[in-house]
């Protein structure tokens, strides 16, 4: 039997492994924008606001103001930059992501990502409960804990966050929900053991973060 004291042992092994879950859930940051080139600050600033399609007449101005543009493009060793005159816009590299437009992702992201989330919530929600329902318990009455998983719970967290993605983080990620599942499962066949009214909502408590741990 054991006490308060392995209790708070398992708490801050749980805890320290909720945090390293937290930031390795937290998302990436956002890619910057790319800068628009050279060319096309020029172009634009050359071109002006609007943008018209070949063939299309251009109003001009002032008087001679067509004679004279198309003097200049005539001129002998003045030849446009490429993209000057016409308004084209620099293509993007080949695997060059276009500005404004996000990667879509994947259902496997998808799923690996709702379950890192139910496995930061449930984490959480075990070490309220421990906390609040279960250490002033311990006080009157010892369980059998076990304090080794909170401690290999922790260090599955850990790997998890030197890799956030990839096949080992998968199999970390398989890992460290397998773990939670025994700890809350030992936890809940410890109650069991004690007909007294007082584990009651604790064992309702840790049935429902299992539950939800194991919700699809």
């Amino acid at each position: 039997m054991a006490g308060p004291a392995a209790l708070l042992v398992s708490i801050r092994h749980q805890a320290g492994a909720l945090r390293t879950l937290q930031a390795a859930a937290a998302p990436h940051p956002p890619r910057s924008p790319l800068q628009p080139s050279h060319t096309q600050t020029f172009s634009a600033r050359r071109s002006g606001p609007a943008w018209h399609s070949p063939g299309e007449e251009m109003e001009v101005s002032e008087p001679g103001g067509a004679q004279g543009l198309e003097e200049e493009r005539k001129a002998p060793g003045r030849s446009p930059k490429e993209g000057e005159e016409s308004g084209e816009l620099c293509p993007l590299s080949p695997g060059e992501p276009r500005p404004g437009v996000a990667r879509c992702e994947t259902l496997r992201e998808t799923a690996l990502r709702s379950k890192m989330s139910r496995l930061v919530e449930a984490t959480s929600r075990l070490v309220q409960v421990e906390q609040t329902l279960l250490l002033p318990l311990l006080q009157h009455h010892p369980l059998p804990l076990h304090p080794k998983d909170s401690i290999d719970f922790r260090n599955i967290c850990s790997r998890m966050a030197l890799q956030r993605e990839g096949q080992q983080f998968e199999r970390d990620l398989h890992e460290a929900h397998q773990c939670l599942k025994t700890i809350i499962e030992k936890l809940i066949c410890s109650l069991a053991v004690f007909p007294s009214d007082s584990y009651i909502p604790v064992r309702s408590a840790l049935r429902q973060i299992l539950q939800n741990l194991l919700a699809m």
